[in-house]
């Protein structure tokens, strides 16, 4: 008896209902040049926190005396340098994403968008607070480890409404998180390497791998 073979027509109407059914569960419009463009962002910002740091700790004159800022006015600055980072990455990679949506004909806010930005924001929230809590402390070594831990947890936990690719870059972004908590005088050149290095590789590999 001869098996019924599927048809080239029913195996694209599988193939298209699968990607409806993963638009009404994930949001697939996260565009892998969002992630290139945060990760430059973040080298810039890293670069002028350097800066930043480096002007503090060579405000010693001759004779070993301070002459530079005191400690409040660099946690002031530094904040400020991570936050100008934060609001640049976030325009441009919601434009992009923006872009990318707009050519598959797709909505950037919608009901599996909001369930993304929902499982993102509790951890980043829940890590803010934390960092906060250190900051008030003068625990100001061990904050880089703590962004990229918490960062890495909402990455994971928000894999479940995108591209499950995105699992990957949270875990390594909590084993840098971990690894930095070891040599914390380091926080710096780790923030660069979770925030700015990885974010362009990863960016790099869904570019090629899905909009290429």
């Amino acid at each position: 008896m001869q098996e019924n073979q599927p048809t080239e027509t029913s195996l694209e109407d599988l193939k298209d209902i699968r990607r409806i059914m993963e638009r009404s569960t994930r949001f697939i419009s996260l565009s892998g040049l969002s992630g290139v463009a945060a990760g430059v962002c973040a080298l810039i910002g890293a670069y002028a926190g350097y800066r930043v740091l480096d002007n503090y700790y060579g405000s010693y004159n001759s004779s070993g005396l301070f002459s530079g800022d005191d400690f409040s006015q660099l946690k002031i600055k530094m904040a400020v340098v991570g936050i100008i980072t934060f609001i640049a990455a976030f325009i441009s990679s919601y434009y992009l994403t923006w872009r990318k949506a707009k050519r598959q004909g797709l909505p950037v806010w919608d009901h599996t968008s909001k369930r993304l930005a929902w499982n993102m924001i509790v951890p980043l929230i829940t890590g803010g607070a934390f960092i906060l809590g250190m900051l008030r402390y003068d625990a100001w070594l061990f904050v880089a480890p703590a962004c990229l831990v918490f960062y890495g947890l909402a990455l994971v936990n928000a894999s479940k409404y995108t591209l499950s690719d995105i699992r990957y870059l949270g875990y390594c972004e909590i084993v840098l998180g971990i690894l930095n908590m070891m040599y914390p005088g380091y926080g710096l050149w780790f923030w660069a390497a979770g925030f700015g290095v990885l974010h362009i590789i990863y960016g790099t590999i869904m570019w090629m791998k899905y909009e290429k």
